[in-house]
């Protein structure tokens, strides 16, 4: 009798472990999902070009912020630090990035859209976010950006208090890049 009951204990706890290591690998996913969904964290909306948007007249700043995570031998900066627009209005901002550097560098650049509130009606149609960029010694390029305020802003109540967004990108080493330099390192090492 006690072997069965051990054996049932056995078989719940491995089954527990086994339920708690599927959530862990569904977690991501399903936190992007709810992100994207509600806009929580100001996670942006994503549209496909051929969305009809209706303009409202009423205007919005937008402000663009640029930042590097250190080592990565960029310049990286917006073409336009803001813009006003209309809620409702498609626009293009560009940021432009510089390779400092005598060698080829590959980064990836993320975002965020504060205050959170506006980050369910921050629609990006196209954007360089989240792509590998590679930029050869001294490359510049201009990367755009294609946006609108979504006018469903104005029926919440905390977004039509909004009067300006920030929209922000991060660029960081590639996965590739960090490899490289760490295998570059474990050699010299």
């Amino acid at each position: 009798m006690a072997v069965a009951a051990n054996t049932r204990t056995g078989l719940m706890a491995a089954g527990g472990a086994l339920a708690m290591l599927g959530l862990a690998y569904a977690s991501v996913p399903l936190y992007e999902i709810f992100c994207r969904v509600t806009g929580f964290g100001g996670t942006t909306q994503r549209a496909a070009a051929n969305v009809d948007v209706s303009e409202t007249g009423i205007p919005i700043k937008i402000r663009f912020d640029a930042n590097m995570a250190g080592g990565l031998g960029w310049e990286f900066k917006p073409a336009a630090p803001t813009a006003t627009v209309n809620i409702g209005q498609r626009a293009m901002a560009f940021y432009q990035a510089r390779n400092l550097t005598d060698k080829p560098i590959t980064g990836v650049a993320t975002f965020n859209v504060t205050p959170d509130t506006a980050g369910k009606y921050f629609v990006k149609v196209a954007c360089f976010c989240f792509n590998e960029q590679t930029l050869q010694p001294g490359q510049v390029v201009s990367m755009p950006v294609s946006y609108y305020v979504d006018p469903a802003i104005l029926d919440d109540n905390d977004g039509k208090r909004i009067e300006e967004i920030t929209l922000s990108y991060t660029f960081f080493p590639a996965r590739t890049e960090t490899a490289r330099t760490r295998t570059k390192t474990d050699k010299q090492g």
